[in-house]
């Protein structure tokens, strides 16, 4: 069989594929582009505004506060890694009954994030379960509002945020350690490098890219934060746990302005793309 012939039937196993993208990918993030820059309505003729739609969302104290709020987030970046990698070298070893609980700590990424809400709003309520647990062991005077409090809400939708992507990159980095050759650690333990030396030398190296994948991956899900508000706080209390994508949500399908919207989506997106790029050049992997 000719090059060309072989080359032809990959892209004709390639073509339903490329047709679904381009439909239902590509193609809306070309025409949202192009939309972002107009004063795109369902009831009048699409005018080209240029970059009143930026610079409007920049003007808004909304949008700017979404903003800070999706940055905020990427403080659970390394809080997620960390945990993740702990979680990974714990569930690697082997003990009785340890694929229980490989499979209790994966629940929560599975779990939709209705279900989450609907748990994590009863833990959180001022008469739930973390206030009744802090004043019965008298850490607290009174019950406090997780989700009420404009000061702390931000903080308690995070953790949730964190609690549910924990399990998933433990999978990630499960399955890197059990892919390290076992050689390897077996030849440090001969030349005496104690469990931490192996960890650090050996083990930290070889998860290097599993480790800028996972960073990539927990980054762009940070800025995109978006289930979690919806289901919790619905941008409350005060609009501080708004953010830039809750933003777009809240323009584009409660206010039907559509441009607006996309031109805050384009912003998050912008923002994701540079800090991809940043991990990509920092937590490539050194090959020697």
């Amino acid at each position: 069989m000719s090059a060309r012939r072989q080359a032809l039937q990959g892209w004709l196993f390639l073509a339903p594929a490329l047709v679904l993208l381009a439909v239902f990918s590509f193609w809306p993030v070309v025409f949202g582009s192009y939309l972002a820059f107009t004063d795109y309505s369902l009831v009048r003729p699409t005018q080209w505004v240029g970059l009143d739609n930026f610079r409007y969302i920049f003007d808004n104290e909304m949008f700017v506060t979404g903003l800070k709020n999706s940055l905020m987030f990427l403080l659970m970046v390394p809080l997620v890694q960390v945990g993740a990698i702990a979680l990974a070298v714990l569930v690697n070893n082997r003990l009785p009954g340890i694929r229980y609980f490989r499979a209790a700590f994966y629940v929560p990424v599975v779990t939709t994030v209705s279900v989450v809400g609907i748990m994590w709003g009863f833990m959180f309520h001022e008469q739930g379960t973390l206030n009744y647990v802090f004043l019965q062991l008298r850490l607290v005077n009174a019950p406090i509002g997780w989700l009420t409090d404009d000061t702390l809400a931000l903080f308690a939708v995070m953790f949730v945020t964190l609690w549910r992507g924990l399990g998933w990159y433990m999978v990630m980095y499960l399955a890197a350690l059990q892919a390290i050759p076992t050689d390897m650690q077996e030849a440090a333990m001969l030349d005496g490098a104690n469990a931490w030396q192996r960890f650090w030398r050996i083990t930290i190296p070889m998860l290097r890219p599993t480790i800028m994948v996972c960073s990539i991956l927990s980054v762009l899900a940070a800025l995109k934060a978006y289930q979690e508000v919806d289901v919790l706080t619905q941008g409350g209390p005060m609009n501080s746990t708004f953010t830039a994508l809750y933003y777009a949500y809240d323009q584009g399908l409660k206010h039907l302005k559509l441009p607006r919207a996309l031109a805050a989506s384009m912003v998050v997106s912008s923002v994701c793309v540079a800090i991809a790029l940043v991990c990509l050049r920092y937590l490539k992997p050194r090959h020697r």
